[in-house]
This record gives C-alpha cells, sequence and structure tokens, in this order.
C-alpha cells in the first residue's frame, strides 16, 4: 500500500459530482467522487487539448458479451480487497462523452476469470459529465499477467471500440509483464476499507 500512496497527486475539486438520477450511479459518484478529492486523485492524464487517446491493449481470451448493466459487480460469495474504480471518458478536445458503454470484466482474488455466467462482468453509461463508477474487487494474480482490469469502451454512434486494460501502481510484476504499459496505470488511494482508483480515458 506504501507504494500506491506514492502515486498521488493533487486533487481534482468537489465540484465534479455527478447530478441526482443519472443513470442510477448519483450514490455511487458522490461517495467515490468526494473521496477522490479527499485523497488527492488527479486526472490520468490531465486533459489538454490534442491528448494521444488511451492506448488499446489485447482483448484477452476471457471476455463474453452481453455482460449486465450494473455498476456494482460485488455478489454474495466474492471476497477481496473492495475498490471503487472510476473516471471520465472525454474526447482529445477534452470535451465530456455522455453515454459510452463502459464494460469491464477482471479475474478473481484467486486469479480466475467467470467463464460460465457473469461474475465480476458488468457494464454501465457514462453520464452528461462523461462520468463513470464501478464497484469491484481487486483482481487476483495469475501466471505471467500483473494485476489488470480488462475493458471495452464504445461511444455513441461509433462503430469502433477501444479495448484496454487497467494497471495498478507499485506491483512487482508491473515489470515482468509484456502487456504491462506504463500510460494505463490508475491512480490509487486507500480510503477506510476500500480502495478509490481512477483512469480518464481519451477516445
Amino acid at each position: 500500500m506504501e507504494a500506491l500512496m506514492k502515486d498521488l497527486v493533487c486533487a481534482p475539486s468537489r465540484r465534479h459530482m455527478l447530478a441526482s438520477g443519472a443513470i442510477g450511479l448519483t450514490g455511487l459518484w458522490v461517495c467515490g467522487n468526494a473521496a477522490l478529492a479527499e485523497q488527492g486523485l488527479a486526472p490520468t492524464p490531465a486533459c489538454h487539448d490534442g491528448d494521444e487517446p488511451t492506448l488499446p491493449e489485447t482483448e484477452g481470451p476471457f471476455f463474453k458479451p452481453r455482460s449486465p448493466q450494473r455498476s456494482d459487480l460485488r455478489e454474495p460469495g466474492i471476497d477481496g480487497q473492495p475498490v471503487e474504480l472510476s473516471g471520465y471518458v472525454r474526447t482529445r478536445l477534452c470535451r465530456p462523452i455522455p453515454g459510452v458503454l463502459v464494460d469491464l470484466w477482471h479475474a478473481d482474488e484467486k486469479g480466475d476469470y467467470d467463464n460460465k455466467g457473469f461474475r465480476l462482468r458488468g457494464h454501465v453509461f457514462t453520464d452528461a459529465e462523461g462520468r463513470f463508477l464501478f464497484r469491484t474487487i481487486m483482481p487476483g494474480l495469475y501466471p505471467g499477467r500483473t494485476r489488470h482490469y480488462h475493458l471495452k469502451i464504445q461511444a455513441p454512434g461509433q462503430r469502433s471500440v477501444l479495448t484496454t486494460q487497467f494497471y495498478f501502481p507499485g506491483e512487482k510484476q508491473n515489470r515482468s509483464d509484456g502487456l504491462f504499459r506504463r500510460e494505463l496505470v490508475m491512480h490509487v488511494a486507500k480510503a477506510d476499507d476500500r480502495l478509490l482508483a481512477r483512469y480518464d480515458v481519451i477516445l
């Protein structure tokens, strides 16, 4: 955890809170966003006109289409460190993109994927400000890979899909994972019994 805390930088303001009632995430986002501000998690990257798009990554062998629409991926019987993963989706001109499909899937705390059902799989749509939030757990390790989340991100009305992965800072296995990209490392901080993770996507 000390390694995670070294990655903290200046805080965004509290004014970036989800408007009441938007896509059913109000309570989750207000809680998560306030904690993000308190813990000092900055945008990833800070948005400037002309930013490069978020790097694509391999899909991997475990993607399943038609995941359920839900922001909370935790279910009875799922153990592991709770994580609130949030961020914004913006254009290269720093404009928020509402209605973006954000599909998340990842391994459980033992490093296993559910290939029969949809445990630790789900999708949400960004709100009017381009924000998304998931409640899930920290993924476990498995041979050859560091800890990571898989995502597919698609703007409304677009056929192209960004497939990428988000990584945790300070992980020893980052150095040996051939797919790891520093540009895809989340900002992470501890808040009570959970971790707050943030990554802002540029399409």
